[in-house]
Formats: structure tokens, sequence, C-alpha cells
């Protein structure tokens, strides 16, 4: 998941990306089979998340047969429904974040990659266009802000897109579909806010991820940060409950 820094630079620089809106998308396209990311998923990640890199690496010709389905198959806003359309970018994030790692591991974190491979202008590697969709280069940021954000609105996809970093919610070793989606975003939703090591939560006070500050609006839309906790929280905030945010780990999540 790209997290904007708290530095006037990132703001300046979301908000270009974020009005320029998104021409990404395909016509008389069908929704590709997910069936091979799943496979991957299964075969390279571990139940809390862990990703088998050099696994990957391993299947690397089998990730590139489902990237350029991806590729190929750019959503058709006209005949996808939108369950059809949110799983293929959840997907389309998560499988091209793990293929930017293959293509230059070893790495100690994403953030490094970005001055390895020499972005112009821009520093930060989620602006790096390196992939496809429907003919049209695109970057990971754009997938998640232009689109995602955008297009849907549906706060829980900070959990199920997956910045290959520690403290980000943990990539899901299934792969997203249509007729789950439901019930998976419910999942990551859950776990992700119910895990100690990501959120320390008491009826008093949370600590929580810094994801909740970085996007609280996406949050906040039809309540409090609280309100929208205790909706997935075991442990029930106290409506004046003292709210702060944890230092994140941008270590790679191996």
């Amino acid at each position: 998941m790209k997290i904007l820094k708290h530095t006037f630079l990132g703001v300046l620089i979301f908000g270009m990306f974020a009005c320029s809106g998104s021409l990404l998308g395909g016509t008389g396209t069908t929704p590709p089979n997910h069936q091979t990311w799943d496979q991957l998923l299964k075969a390279n990640v571990s139940a809390d998340g862990k990703v088998n890199y050099k696994g990957f690496i391993k299947d690397k010709a089998k990730l590139e047969q489902y990237l350029k389905s991806l590729s190929d198959n750019a959503p058709d806003r006209s005949t996808w429904s939108k369950n059809e359309q949110m799983a293929y970018w959840i997907n389309a994030y998560n499988a091209f974040t793990v293929k930017l790692i293959v293509d230059n591991y070893p790495t100690k974190s994403i953030k490094d990659l970005g001055p390895k491979l020499k972005i112009p202008l821009i520093s930060d590697v989620w602006h790096y266009k390196f992939f496809k969709i429907g003919g049209k280069e695109s970057s990971l940021d754009e997938i998640e802000h232009s689109i995602l954000r955008k297009e849907f609105s549906e706060p829980r996809i900070h959990f199920a897109i997956n910045c290959a970093s520690v403290s980000c919610p943990p990539l899901l070793n299934e792969a997203f579909v249509a007729s789950k989606l439901e019930s998976q975003l419910q999942k990551v939703a859950v776990s992700f806010i119910n895990d100690p090591k990501r959120n320390k939560i008491s009826p008093e006070s949370a600590q929580v991820s810094s994801i909740f500050s970085w996007f609280k609006g996406d949050f906040t839309k039809k309540g409090s940060l609280v309100d929208f906790l205790n909706q997935y929280s075991k442990v029930k905030l106290k409506s004046n409950a003292k709210i702060s945010f944890m230092d994140y780990n941008w270590n790679l999540n191996e």
C-alpha cells in the first residue's frame, strides 16, 4: 500500500494525481480468472501474511502469465460488476507489488527502490510506471488513489492492498474474487484491526496504525474514527477514547 509522507510535497503530489482522474480501463473485456494468483499466494504467503519472495522468484513465469492476463483484460466499467472491478484492482495492486519486489530482490524495504530505480522527478516507488493496463502505462499510485479510493467508497480496501512492508495489513494468502469479496473485505478488516502487533486497543485509549492517520478521511465519512474502529474491534472503544498512532515499520514483509 502506498502511504503518503507527512510532508507538504507529499500532499502536493497526491493532489496532482487525485485530480487527474484515471483513464485506465477496457472495452469488451471479461474478468480474468484469478486462480493462478490464488495458487501463487497459497504457495508463497503464510497465514499471517509473511511473503516468500524467493518462492515467487521460482514461480516468476507463472506470475508473469497472471500479470499478462491482467494487462490484457482491463475492467470494462459498463459491463463488469462493481465487485468484479474491485477484485481485479485489488489483485492487480498486490500482484504488481510482488513483481516489483521480485524484479529487485533482495531489498530491505520497498522504499529503497525509488532511488535505486532512479525514478525521474518523483522519488518514491509508488509513482513508478512499470506495467501496463489495457495498453496504458500505469503505477501503483494510480491504482490506489485514482481508482480504488476514488471510484469505490470502500475504506476496507486499505486492509486488502499490501505495500510489501511489516506494518502493512498482511497480504491475504488467497485471491480476491467477486463472489466472496464482501466476506473477504470483512475478514481482512477484522483481522487487521484486532492484530495486537498493529493496533493496541482498550476502551479508554488506542494506539493504532498510521494508516488511520494518513487516510483518516476515508474512515470518517460516516462517523468518527472511533465509530469506524468499533465496527470491527472486539474491544469496544469509548466515544471519548484517546487515539494515538504507531510508528510504521517499512522493512520487507518476509
